[in-house]
């Protein structure tokens, strides 16, 4: 039995099949771990969709801001943008099915000497702090009422965290750095608009995982979302979206050993 964790797909559906028979995963006998960010921009998110829901739990999923952006869409609450390629999902035969499973997927999650989230954790959280928090948001998306939530959602205020936030400003925080953050100042305070690389992080900021004395440093975090930061591990990060969907790469690694295993994607 192994464990893989595998970085942002975004609809890559046949990337995918290649690298899980690179892998050969075995979904009797493995796990694998997905950092959010299934759908989207690439060309065939139905069928990933559709693939990783029937996989039951062989396949781990946490919620990636795409993922969300779906949900939104699909609620009304948000339109399609020009470059997404949600459509054929939301004109599905099976799109109910399909986005209640994924309103009930996780966002975030840990096990063992691992968690994993979509973006990033903001310095002064916990593992057991970010664990309550993020099922604070998926109890507002599995109500009934999710679309209040979904209509709230946006938004780059409040950028910073305080314990007394409530209500919807609360869960929109919690979003944001779960599935949204790259930097931060090391008080906590986020930079939603840099996407650049290491080398070219704003005076003042600090890539999120890098900010001196975080909570959550003695964790090992699985995540993604930063395609311009590339593979990046380290012994307590674990970033790994490469851009397939860009013409990059699409990366697993084994956790048991840390081997990592790659290939090459087309744009």
């Amino acid at each position: 039995m192994a464990t893989y964790a595998i970085g942002d797909l975004q609809g890559c559906f046949t990337e995918f099949q290649r690298l899980i028979d690179l892998i050969r995963f075995d979904p009797m006998q493995d796990r694998l771990w997905l950092v959010g960010d299934i759908v989207n921009r690439g060309p065939d998110s139905l069928s990933l969709l559709r693939y990783i829901k029937q996989a039951g739990d062989a396949i781990l999923m946490v919620l990636g801001n795409h993922d969300l952006h779906l949900l939104t869409v699909a609620a009304r609450e948000a339109k399609n943008l020009s470059n997404d390629t949600i459509q054929p999902i939301l004109d599905a035969p099976d799109r109910e099915e399909l986005l209640h499973w994924l309103r009930h997927q996780k966002l975030f999650h840990s096990e063992g000497q691992y968690a994993m989230v979509h973006a990033g954790l903001l310095p002064s959280w916990s593992i057991s702090q970010a664990e309550q928090l993020a099922r604070e948001v998926e109890c507002a998306l599995q109500q009934d009422n999710a679309q209040e939530l979904l209509s709230r959602m946006y938004g780059d205020e409040p950028n910073y965290w305080q314990d007394e936030w409530a209500d919807y400003l609360r869960l929109r925080v919690i979003v944001n750095a779960m599935t949204r953050m790259r930097v931060c100042t090391s008080e906590g305070k986020m930079n939603f608009t840099y996407k650049g690389n290491l080398q070219s992080v704003p005076s003042g900021y600090f890539p999120w995982f890098n900010v001196p004395n975080r909570v959550s440093q003695n964790t090992t975090i699985i995540c993604g979302h930063w395609s311009a930061l590339g593979l990046h591990i380290t012994d307590n990060i674990i970033a790994l979206d490469t851009g397939c969907v860009w013409g990059g790469q699409l990366t697993a690694i084994r956790l048991e050993d840390r081997r990592v295993f790659q290939l090459s994607c087309v744009q």
